[in-house]
């Protein structure tokens, strides 16, 4: 399996994994699947600023994660949003946890210190996840969400990735490369 930056040209590969997700189920809260131009433009918009990755393997793309802004105000340059989506039918073959260990190595290059997920609750299966990974659950939110005729909660996780400074070096946007 090889992890590398995700392109443009992945966009219907990834739009494929993500369609199960919002079809199916309320792990994300998009209630329609985005189109094509969608995701590309989705794609270009976050490696302007942080790692969008792929997993792949004999040219399949398996899985994909990448980083968001946490919040949009410059003190939490420091913080990022993580997401994560593998292929219907192959989770705990390591797709995830290759895509998330080279996420921290790129986005600790980039002076971020705090890792965020946010996880539709009940799904216990990513909160284990995110758990074994150093994730620590921080909050839950009651409610947040409506999809497939019923309210979902939500819950925060956290990783500590690097130490919280005094005097951090300055965030560094993504340049592209490994």
């Amino acid at each position: 399996m090889k992890i590398r930056i995700a392109t443009p040209e992945d966009a219907s590969a990834i739009q494929s994994i993500y369609r199960y997700y919002v079809e199916h189920t309320a792990i994300t809260f998009e209630l329609e699947v985005p189109s094509v131009e969608e995701f590309q433009g989705r794609i270009k918009k976050t490696l302007e600023r942080y790692p969008y990755l792929v997993a792949e393997e004999d040219r399949a793309i398996l899985g994909y994660a990448y980083a968001g802004i946490f919040y949009d105000r410059r003190a939490y340059d420091w913080s990022a949003e993580m997401s994560v989506y593998v292929q219907k039918g192959i989770h705990g073959k390591g797709v995830g946890t290759a895509l998330y260990e080279k996420m921290e190595e790129l986005l600790k290059k980039q002076h971020i210190v705090n890792l965020f997920a946010c996880i539709t609750h009940p799904n216990a299966e990513s909160e284990v996840f995110h758990a074994a990974r150093g994730y620590e659950r921080k909050a839950h939110f009651e409610k947040c969400g409506y999809k497939m005729g019923q309210w979902w909660d939500i819950v925060w996780m956290q990783k500590i990735i690097a130490p919280h400074d005094e005097a951090p070096e300055p965030f560094q946007r993504f340049t592209g490369g490994f």
